[in-house]
C-alpha cells in the first residue's frame, strides 16, 4: 500500500489517534535520495532510490473529507520540501567531504615536511581524520599516544605482527 492515497489506520495507529482524540488523520511521507546502493528491497519504481527522512502527519477531531486537489497540493508541497531536505543533506555531505580533504592534506603536508610525530602532537591530528577514541604512533622505537589507545607493549606487540605478515603493505 505504499503508494496508496486512501487508506485504513494500523491498530496502534487508530487506538493512538483515539486517545488524543482524533477522528481523522492524514499523513504524508517526506522521502530523499538514497544514497545507499545496498538497497535492493525496493517495492515500486517511483520509490527506487528514496529513503523515508520524516512524516508529516495531520490530525483532527472529526472525520472531514479532503478533496483530491487538496491532497494533490499537499502531496507536492511534501515533494517540493523533500526536495529542499535532500539538497541540504547532500550539502552537509559535501562540507564534511570537504573538510576531511583538508584535514587530510595538512596531514600529508606534515608527513611530507615534518617528523611524522606532528599528526599526533599537532593540530589537525590523526584523530580529526577518522571518527576513534584514540591514536598512537610508533616511530623509531618512541610512542606518542592520544586518547584511549592500548598498552605500549601492545602496540609494539602489534608492530611487530604487522611487520611479520604485511611487510608489504601499504594500507591502500
Amino acid at each position: 500500500l505504499c503508494g496508496s492515497t486512501l487508506r485504513s489506520p494500523h491498530g496502534c495507529h487508530a487506538k493512538y489517534m483515539s486517545n488524543r482524540g482524533s477522528a481523522a488523520s492524514l499523513v504524508m511521507s517526506v522521502t530523499i535520495n538514497d544514497d545507499d546502493d545496498d538497497d535492493d528491497e525496493m517495492d515500486s519504481d517511483q520509490q527506487k532510490g528514496r529513503k523515508l527522512w520524516g512524516l508529516v502527519v495531520c490530525h483532527h477531531t472529526s472525520p472531514r473529507f479532503v478533496p483530491f486537489p487538496l491532497r494533490y497540493a499537499c502531496e507536492f508541497l511534501i515533494q517540493v520540501f523533500g526536495v529542499q531536505i535532500n539538497k541540504e543533506v547532500q550539502l552537509a555531505a559535501q562540507m564534511k567531504e570537504k573538510h576531511i580533504l583538508q584535514i587530510q592534506t595538512v596531514l600529508c603536508d606534515m608527513l611530507l615536511r615534518d617528523a611524522p610525530v606532528a599528526i599526533i602532537t599537532q593540530s589537525p591530528n590523526v584523530m580529526d581524520l577518522v571518527k576513534c577514541d584514540g591514536a598512537a604512533l610508533y616511530y623509531r622505537k618512541k610512542f606518542w599516544l592520544l586518547g584511549v589507545t592500548p598498552t605500549e607493549s601492545q602496540i609494539r606487540d602489534l608492530a611487530e605482527w604487522l611487520l611479520e605478515y604485511h611487510s608489504g603493505s601499504t594500507g591502500l
